[in-house]
């Protein structure tokens, strides 16, 4: 045997910062392991029934430690030879040489049977022996020629004081060595790297939610990305690992994603021949290229740019698909969710309001931390109400001035805003209230109001800001204005510069008619695929006392004649409908229907070439609008919605259509 001795006293070993946890201690020498090459580490120890440790050891598969070079590895402290080495933190494993002293933490003696191959291919065997009495010497025996052709360290433990077999058998000693090594074996899988304790491999899976591999491809280098997600928090800061093509670490740098306080526990590790010859440097000054690579490098900052790019689509889809949920089911729990009725209108609002939090919540969850029960109230109450709205996109703003959204933070909010279905169905619920109301007026001063009701100051200023009873996509032209005035009108809507304002030299052009709407998207001419016709309407609207009959009925045609006989309105390719509204038709109404019933059109009293006159009653107006609009409806994917959020309004649609009049309809007799 023979006796080593350090510079140094057992007080200055002990107080250079050795492990104070027995957990530590031990994970020094696993870490010493795998410096020293070994892809399997084994922990075995035995206890009684009391806790009593009979045997404890740690080995390894590794190149062991050769007796030449022991006064520069167990004899110099602090100054390990260990220049590079694989850390979860950074530190390099080993680099001070203190891990060897580490079992003083929990036993007063440390023998190391190590075997290494010699500078002769020889596989020499040889033990070391510290006692913590004293600690600053060590002792080595002669070394033997090793029976067994492999390299390797056993380290035995003994005279325990503070470490109990239950202690080694705690859950909590297993997750500690998940959390130190398990990034370290994962990114060795391939290599089938171990630690077993007592024979059963470390399950570091356990603390690992997720993980993902990717290549990065820069210009003609591959960067080979491991991405790790934490089960719980392994330390105050995250990072990305910079590793040589030996794994070996050369740079870390924080990802910058730690900020959010949502449990976002994630590593990312970057493997890569590029860190071979990279080396930090103090500033951001490029490095010269006979010294290698820097951070200043641009291959360097394009990656760094693409790992952000990948962790923060990585971080948002955890807090969308885990945190938000969390944060639904608390507020549910909570009762800070307005009340929802039990149909699908209600119900749909309330996940659209979800799905809008949730996205809120993923790209900043600021928002909703540290909100008070009321506060929380008062916030989502609030978008509520104004996600019902054709201004739910202005959440944007509000939110903006709460806290500073990114570029790409307002994108992906303004995204889960466009594409909400609710918001197609809220704007289709409020364009279909209106229209319903409309309808609620006219009949309220045809029916309820008739004594009082007259054209031009109650149904005709209805009817002008809401032609589309007569068709859709048309453009009103003029509203009780005389023909020398629709005339102009009319060319200015089809945009036909005229220097001086035509006129119509004939006294009929003072006649007035109600309305006239006309559509300048043309319909395709029924006797030429290569020409398209112009549709116009004029309307003549009576007020409920007044039956439409053969009065009535020639002041329409006197306006057809008007158009037919003004060279510039009569050409063959417009289209002419002119539509009579009253509360009741007479007999000679009724008859100049069945004189027109060959034509297969409903309401059709005269028809000339490309003219044709329509008499028709309020209700019959009324009907076709239900029936248009509920036929519209039907068509929808989401009609459910639509229907329970009119009838949330008040608005019943009449179930009961009969198919005739749906026919009518949908063959667009009217439009």
């Amino acid at each position: 045997m023979k006796k080593h001795t350090t510079k140094l006293t057992s007080k200055s070993i002990e107080g250079s910062g050795l492990p104070s946890d027995y957990k530590k201690a031990i994970a020094e020498y696993i870490w010493n392991g795998f410096d020293a090459d070994a892809s399997i580490i084994n922990i075995n120890y035995d206890a009684n029934e009391i806790g009593f440790i009979n045997n404890f050891s740690i080995s390894d598969n590794g190149s062991g430690i050769n007796i030449e070079n022991i006064s520069e590895t167990f004899g110099n402290f602090m100054v390990s030879i260990k220049a590079n080495s694989f850390s979860e933190t950074g530190f390099i494993k080993g680099k001070k040489g203190k891990g060897r002293y580490s079992f003083s933490t929990f036993c007063n003696k440390a023998t190391w049977n190590t075997t290494f191959l010699s500078n002769k291919g020889e596989f020499l065997n040889y033990n070391i022996e510290i006692n913590k009495s004293d600690i600053q010497d060590f002792s080595t025996l002669d070394t033997i020629v090793s029976k067994k052709k492999a390299t390797g360290t056993n380290v035995t433990f003994e005279s325990f004081y503070s470490l109990t077999g239950d202690l080694l058998e705690d859950d909590g000693f297993e997750k500690y060595l998940s959390s130190e090594f398990g990034w370290f074996l994962y990114l060795n899988l391939e290599k089938n790297y171990k630690i077993n304790i007592n024979g059963i491999p470390l399950d570091y899976f356990s603390i690992i939610a997720e993980t993902e591999n990717k290549d990065l491809i820069i210009g003609n280098l591959t960067f080979k990305v491991s991405y790790i997600r934490w089960n719980e928090k392994i330390g105050d800061k995250y990072y990305y690992y910079f590793l040589n093509s030996s794994k070996k670490e050369t740079y870390k740098k924080h990802t910058s994603f730690n900020n959010k306080a949502v449990d976002f526990h994630h590593s990312v590790y970057i493997e890569a021949i590029y860190f071979d010859d990279f080396k930090i440097t103090k500033n951001d000054q490029p490095a010269f290229e006979f010294s290698g690579k820097n951070q200043s490098d641009s291959t360097f900052k394009v990656l760094v740019e693409l790992l952000n790019e990948f962790v923060s689509e990585k971080e948002k889809v955890f807090i969308r698909d885990e945190k938000a949920n969390e944060l639904i089911d608390k507020f549910n729990k909570n009762k800070v969710f307005p009340e929802f009725k039990n149909n699908p209108y209600e119900q749909f609002r309330k996940t659209d309001l979800e799905t809008v939090i949730k996205e809120l919540y993923s790209v900043q969850p600021k928002i909703f931390q540290g909100l008070k029960i009321a506060q929380s109230k008062t916030i989502v109450g609030f978008l509520n109400l104004l996600l019902d709205t054709e201004q739910r996109e202005s959440v944007l703003d509000i939110i903006d001035n709460v806290v500073n959204l990114t570029d790409d933070e307002r994108y992906e909010l303004s995204k889960t805003l466009k594409k909400t279905k609710l918001s197609h169905i809220t704007t289709l619920i409020k364009f279909l209230e209106n229209r319903f109301n409309i309808v609620q007026i006219l009949k309220t001063l045809i029916y309820d109001l008739e004594k009082f009701t007259n054209e031009r100051e109650h149904i005709q200023k209805v009817i002008e800001d809401n032609y589309w009873l007569f068709g859709e996509q048309y453009h009103l032209v003029s509203a009780d204005k005389n023909f020398e005035i629709l005339l102009n009108n009319y060319f200015s809507h089809l945009e036909i510069k005229n220097t001086t304002p035509e006129i119509i030299e004939t006294k009929e052009k003072l006649k007035r008619p109600d309305i006239f709407i006309c559509r300048k998207s043309d319909v395709p001419d029924p006797n030429s695929n290569d020409l398209t016709i112009e549709e116009n309407i004029i309307v003549e609207l009576k007020r409920p006392s007044v039956i439409i009959g053969n009065e009535q009925f020639q002041q329409v045609e006197r306006y057809l004649r008007i158009i037919i006989e003004e060279e510039r309105f009569n050409s063959s390719y417009r289209n002419w409908k002119f539509i009579l509204v009253g509360k009741k038709v007479d007999s000679y109404i009724t008859d100049l229907y069945e004189n027109q019933k060959i034509k297969g059109k409903n309401f059709l009293v005269q028809s000339i070439r490309n003219y044709e006159i329509y008499a028709m009653t309020w209700d019959d107006l009324f009907k076709l609008f239900e029936i248009k609009h509920k036929h519209l409806i039907n068509k929808l994917d989401f009609k459910e919605f639509v229907i329970d959020g009119l009838e949330q309004k008040g608005i019943q649609l009449n179930k009961d259509a009969s198919d005739e009049l749906t026919k009518i309809a949908i063959n667009g007799q009217l439009n």
